[in-house]
């Protein structure tokens, strides 16, 4: 009798420190996530790289299959971390007002769109066309794309490949369905930056389009500006 109470006592024992491991997994998962996205964005910040790296990286290959890309969980997250996957660098953007500064990667692979912004297309280049970029949307709204949820009609928004600065205006902002490819399409008389995330649900997508403004020498960057990527410029 004393060695099946033992038995049951364990086996609860067990389940009770089961059922802690899981709430602590619940509670930490997404401080975990959010940790590891910033560390690993912050080791390619363009602060970083040199404008002769940005160019050898238009050269490499990689994938743009948007459909082959995964939700960003945990699991995902400490995959693309440890991962010895190549990321090529082609530059930054930066959105001051809802504080988005992240690396620009050539490509839609599911560790270019977690650790930054992906580029959709594979021709595009930053102040021509339709630039278009993707990243994630998490449950925490401060990083990646999450914070585009509170952009306004009218903002700046900043692209540089470390030889100019790339300044857009914010024209149009919808949640829209998956299938509204059209919005990567070049427009006659246009040159645009679309930004794509997912909403909160995943089912649709947040759509913020700028069009171009103004095309500045990095050397003649604002210190603001500069800032707003981390970058220092030697005048």
């Amino acid at each position: 009798m004393k060695k099946k109470k033992s038995i049951k006592n364990s086996l609860i024992n067990l389940f009770l420190f089961l059922m802690l491991l899981v709430g602590l997994a619940l509670v930490f998962n997404e401080p975990i996530k959010t940790f590891l996205l910033k560390q690993r964005s912050n080791q390619y910040r363009v602060s970083d790289i040199t404008k002769d790296q940005i160019v050898e990286n238009k050269k490499k290959e990689t994938t743009f299959d948007f459909d082959a890309v995964e939700a960003a969980d945990l699991e995902s997250v400490l995959r693309g971390t440890f991962s010895d996957e190549d990321l090529y660098v082609l530059g930054g953007i930066a959105i001051p007002s809802v504080s988005i500064n992240l690396p620009i990667y050539k490509g839609l692979s599911d560790a270019a769109i977690t650790f930054g912004a992906g580029t959709m297309t594979p021709e595009q280049e930053m102040g021509e066309g339709n630039y278009s970029l993707a990243s994630h949307h998490m449950i925490n709204p401060e990083i990646l794309f999450g914070p585009l949820v509170n952009i306004q009609l009218g903002t700046p928004m900043y692209l540089t490949d470390l030889e100019y600065i790339y300044e857009y205006t914010v024209t149009y902002k919808e949640y829209v369905a998956p299938t509204r490819v059209d919005l990567l399409d070049i427009v006659p008389d246009k040159t645009l930056l679309t930004l794509i995330t997912c909403d909160y649900t995943g089912a649709n997508r947040l759509a913020v389009q700028g069009e171009l403004a103004k095309k500045t020498p990095i050397k003649e960057a604002s210190p603001e500006i500069a800032d707003a990527f981390g970058l220092s410029i030697n005048r």
